[in-house]
């Protein structure tokens, strides 16, 4: 019994040892960035090798969306059913939509006035193979408004996580967590059992990030050879121009938005996100990185409702980089075919694209779709020049996604920052590195420390508990 009583003043002492361990998760993102190296090499190689690894990349991909809705679940409902009024999380929601839109008029804005000023799509010329890319692109993209709102709801109450439905799994969310915070008290031990799922299931995402390099391998290499050099010669004016115009919004427009509004660096927030843009960068899929941008924000100091909410949403309808993109990828079909639009043609047909690519996955390929569904009901004659642009498509939809991600990142932090519910002096620790994000908590299924404590509550998190059920 003395033994025992004696080893109790030594357990503070032991709560240091694991978190002096090594990060071995500093090897795996250096693994993740030899693999991309090495897919190119491969693409260029032999491209006719690289496209038989595409499945290796997909694989890595599904096994992460598997995860997103469970996630996007727990995170939602702990962060709903743990306010005391419902009309916080409403105010939540409604500024974060309204915020989405004035962004989305943004984004639009920037890429029509830069593909009017580029002109990329002079000198191109089509093929009746391109012809055909185009037609079945806009077949892809039949769906319209009042099927994409249906669709929002589920068949069933778990439908949504077997199909794998971010808006749908948002919805489901939503009405759980109302009904726990209805329940007051009797609904808490619901929520505590909520909590352990949710450490279970990122730890199950722990294991699977291991795979990475996998992954990245597969799909940047598919990506070379399927491309090759030829392609990104010809269209590297689209590209660049696409490119630049995507720093130029993330740095000018959202880093304007983060000083005026929360006093932050966007350059320390891009840093503090590094490895959630080398994922998405050698996946193409900004999606691959939505677990990480949930626990990564909470961490930052923002109140779980405000993340639950804004981000899984944001996944839908803050979608800049797609804005970005279907503005001048329009533009450049329209040059390329010698079929320039007026200003009020533009701004009509991108009015429309802003509201059809709602709910557009970050996945590759949507972008194209709904680009291709909109010419089709605006200007059929434009579809046939889709297909200039689905050679370097992969190429563009990092962009997109990178910006999607980032956009999301900033919606995030203003969103907590208007509606009170960010710790500004955590942010400002945890930006300068006084509070590194435990890596192990995500991607270390050996790490045991700090097993009561989820995302976003490491280190000083009392203050963000409070902020979370104030």
């Amino acid at each position: 019994m003395s033994s025992a009583a004696d080893t109790a003043p030594a357990a503070p002492a032991a709560g240091p040892g694991p978190a002096a361990k090594r990060d071995r998760t500093h090897y795996l993102y250096l693994a993740v960035i030899a693999a991309v190296v090495l897919a190119v090499i491969v693409g260029f190689a032999a491209p006719d090798f690289a496209k038989e690894l595409k499945p290796l990349g997909t694989g890595f991909v599904n096994l992460i969306k598997m995860m997103i809705s469970p996630i996007i679940f727990c995170t939602i409902v702990l962060g709903v059913g743990s306010v005391r009024k419902a009309a916080k999380v409403g105010k939540v929601g409604g500024l974060a939509l309204g915020y989405f839109i004035v962004m989305s008029f943004v984004a639009l804005a920037i890429g029509l006035v830069i593909g009017n000023l580029v002109h990329p799509g002079s000198g191109m010329h089509l093929t009746e193979a391109v012809r055909d890319v185009g037609h079945a692109q806009a077949d892809a993209a039949a769906e319209g408004p009042v099927d994409f709102l249906l669709g929002i709801i589920p068949t069933t109450l778990v439908s949504a996580f077997t199909e794998g439905e971010v808006l749908q799994t948002l919805l489901v969310a939503l009405l759980v967590g109302f009904a726990l915070q209805a329940l007051g008290r009797k609904g808490e031990p619901v929520l505590r059992g909520i909590e352990h799922i949710q450490r279970l299931v990122f730890r199950v995402l722990a294991m699977i990030m291991w795979a990475a390099p996998i992954g990245a391998f597969g799909a940047m290499a598919a990506v070379v050879g399927e491309t090759g050099v030829d392609a990104l010669k010809a269209l590297a004016t689209i590209m660049i121009g696409f490119y630049v115009t995507c720093v130029l919004f993330v740095i000018v427009v959202l880093g304007a938005m983060t000083r005026l509004v929360a006093g932050v660096n966007i350059f320390r927030l891009l840093k503090y996100l590094g490895r959630e843009f080398l994922l998405i960068l050698s996946t193409s899929s900004s999606e691959s990185a939505l677990p990480r941008l949930i626990a990564k924000m909470e961490h930052l100091g923002i109140s779980r409702p405000v993340v639950g909410i804004t981000v899984p949403t944001g996944y839908s309808f803050n979608l800049d980089g797609t804005m970005i993109y279907l503005t001048m990828a329009s533009l450049f079909i329209a040059d390329a075919m010698d079929q320039p639009l007026s200003i009020g043609q533009q701004i009509t047909l991108l009015l429309f694209m802003m509201i059809a690519s709602k709910g557009a996955a970050g996945v590759t390929g949507a972008g194209l779709a709904t680009l291709a569904g909109a010419l089709q009901s605006h200007k059929p004659a434009l579809v046939d020049g889709v297909g200039l642009i689905v050679g370097i498509d992969r190429f563009m939809s990092e962009a997109r996604a990178l910006t999607n991600f980032a956009g999301n990142a900033v919606a995030s932090l203003l969103i907590g920052t208007w509606t009170h519910e960010v710790d500004k002096d955590r942010v400002r620790r945890v930006l300068t590195g006084e509070l590194p994000f435990d890596e192990r908590m995500l991607l270390d299924d050996d790490h045991e420390g700090g097993s009561e404590d989820l995302p976003g509550q490491r280190g000083d998190g009392h203050g963000h508990k409070e902020l979370a059920t104030a």
